[in-house]
Parts: C-alpha cells; structure tokens; sequence
C-alpha cells in the first residue's frame, strides 16, 4: 500500500493506494501514529485508490478512530467505491465513521 499525506485546513489527508491488508496496515499505523505524535487530531482518508481492504485493515481503522476519539479528535473517510465500499457495508463499519463521497 503507498500512503500519500497531505493537510488541508488543519486535516491531514492520506490517500491509500493498492492493499489495506495485514502486512500493510502497520504502515498506516505508524503514519497515524507519529502525525498524532506532533499533535495532529483531524484525519481524512481517501480510498478512492483503494482496492482491497481486510479485517486487518478495518481493525487499524477502527483503532485509529479510538485513539482519536481520546484526544477529542476525528477521523473521516472518503471515496469508498467497488469492493472496498461493500466489505464497509457488509461489516457494518459504514455505521461507524462518517463517509463523504468528495
């Protein structure tokens, strides 16, 4: 998975391509991680190049969304679309984020 980062009006914005699987989501991990770190508290993430996303993906999501919560922070996802939209829905974790479609 390559993760691009960007900020826009206070929000980090990373942008995931390829696979969110168990050999990736460390990666996004640690990129939240240390954003975090240097005091970061608003994240968007865009999956519009997303292809695949497993349940180790979604459990890096949802941890992120934890962390955040404890700091009175926010995540959001966008772009959800194909196969990646329908394991959101299929587990119910289209419940459990606020999903933009831009």
């Amino acid at each position: 998975m390559v993760i691009n980062i960007s900020k826009s009006d206070g929000t980090i914005v990373m942008f995931l391509k390829g696979r969110m699987d168990a050999v990736s989501s460390p990666d996004f991990d640690r990129a939240v991680e240390e954003l975090m770190a240097k005091g970061e508290r608003y994240f968007l993430i865009n999956l519009s190049d997303l292809e695949y996303i497993s349940s180790a993906g979604l459990q890096s999501l949802l941890a992120t969304a934890k962390r955040l919560e404890q700091t009175e922070g926010e995540i959001s996802l966008s772009h959800l679309k194909g196969a990646v939209r329908e394991v959101f829905e299929i587990s119910g974790f289209d419940t459990l984020f606020p999903i933009l479609d831009s």
